[in-house]
């Protein structure tokens, strides 16, 4: 599937309609294969424990598979999450970002879906495993 929004304007396009999550997301890689993106951990992302919160990944997973579609489907703020299923399979490790490997596995007219697996920065297993559909607003 074709980028039809590289990664310095999908930046830009997050900072402008997500000026929410402005600082906790990079993007390390978006091509047509796979979207990389990094949840840059910190105080505030940690649960009791020491730990990256559920909520801290379930926001990285959500985001990119976000970005993953909005990279090929161009800029659409009105796409809206409706799936999402995640599987917490590790302990992240304490003091390392999360990374979000994201592949686009279908891409319609109005609905994308994607494959999320996350990892603690350095480490080889997944800590969690997200699928989740987003639907795509009517051309005008």
């Amino acid at each position: 599937m074709q980028i039809v929004v590289d990664a310095a304007e999908m930046d830009s396009f997050l900072k402008e309609v997500f000026p929410q999550v402005e600082g906790m997301f990079g993007i390390d890689r978006l091509d047509e294969e796979l979207l990389v993106m990094r949840l840059f951990a910190d105080e505030k992302h940690l649960r009791p424990g020491g730990t990256v919160s559920g909520p801290a990944m379930f926001s990285l997973a959500d985001v990119a598979a976000y970005v993953a579609t909005m990279a090929r489907v161009g800029r659409e703020a009105l796409a809206v999450t409706t799936h999402c299923s995640i599987d917490f399979m590790r302990k992240p490790v304490a003091g390392a970002d999360v990374l979000a490997e994201a592949r686009v596995l279908k891409l319609g007219k109005a609905l994308s879906v994607t494959d999320v697996l996350l990892f603690s920065e350095g480490q080889a297993e997944p800590v969690a495993h997200a699928s989740l559909t987003y639907s795509l607003p009517p051309k005008r």
